[in-house]
């Protein structure tokens, strides 16, 4: 609906809002869907990530962008690691506005650790152990999914639906269980390892400035010198883990 209002709005026609304040696009992307392409030998995941990859080669200024679930077709920690870096390249690059639809509930710390970024949800109700979806956007993450309350609106038999709620509840038992038993430990090892992360990345990210804004061509022998010890200056002590391993 975003996407066809910008398109209407350019396009000097109405748009289906009793209010609205359209920027100019200059480009519009989606990736919406699922679909294989079975005599190219592609699956769906491989659809997904070449229709991404489209939109990240092709993003300028006054880009929108609208991605919906991407990440679903491989492993849970494989597709959250490929979502959260796509959703990392688009709040990075300039001028963009996109809309970025997950349910991987990790994806909501992403906002906090970017200032461009910030969560909004499907406004629901619970109402006689039944879920009523209300069709208005709110402000903030949603605090669960309702994937088995759609699989019944859908008409999946009830033996069914009543098995994955059994599923669903012996699985977040166990969740909560290992959580217990981790303790304090596992929030320590979490944040050691968060920062570690972060700290990483900034390395990176600083190398990566230093080697954008060098101009080899106009390096004195002496501002070259320097620059080679500032870059050995980030490198961390440990060369087997200075770089990201190739996969």
């Amino acid at each position: 609906q975003v996407a066809w209002c910008v398109w209407l709005a350019q396009m000097g026609s109405f748009v289906p809002a009793e209010r609205a304040r359209i920027p100019v696009m200059r480009r519009i992307f989606s990736r919406i869907g699922a679909g294989d392409e079975l005599a190219r030998g592609r699956s769906t995941f491989m659809v997904e990530m070449m229709e991404t990859a489209s939109i990240l080669h092709a993003l300028r200024p006054r880009s929108l962008v609208v991605i919906d679930e991407i990440g679903r077709g491989t492993s849970t920690w494989d597709g959250l690691a490929i979502a959260w870096a796509v959703a990392e390249a688009l709040a990075d690059a300039e001028g963009v506005l996109a809309l970025f639809a997950t349910h991987y509930h990790e994806l909501v710390d992403f906002a906090a650790a970017h200032p461009a970024a910030f969560n909004a949800s499907v406004a629901v109700r619970e109402w006689q152990g039944k879920v009523i979806f209300l069709h208005r956007v709110v402000e903030g993450a949603a605090d669960r999914s309702y994937g088995i309350a759609v699989a019944e609106l859908a008409g999946m038999p009830r033996a069914v639906i009543a098995r994955a709620r059994e599923k669903l509840d012996e699985l977040e038992r166990q969740l909560e269980l290992k959580a217990e038993a981790a303790g304090v430990q596992l929030g320590l090892f979490a944040e050691a390892e968060r920062r570690r992360k972060e700290a990483e990345l900034a390395r990176w990210r600083e190398l990566g400035r230093l080697l954008r804004e060098a101009d080899p061509d106009t390096l004195t022998p002496k501002q070259a010198h320097d620059l080679l010890y500032r870059l050995r200056a980030l490198l961390p002590e440990d060369d087997a883990g200075g770089f990201p391993s190739a996969a």
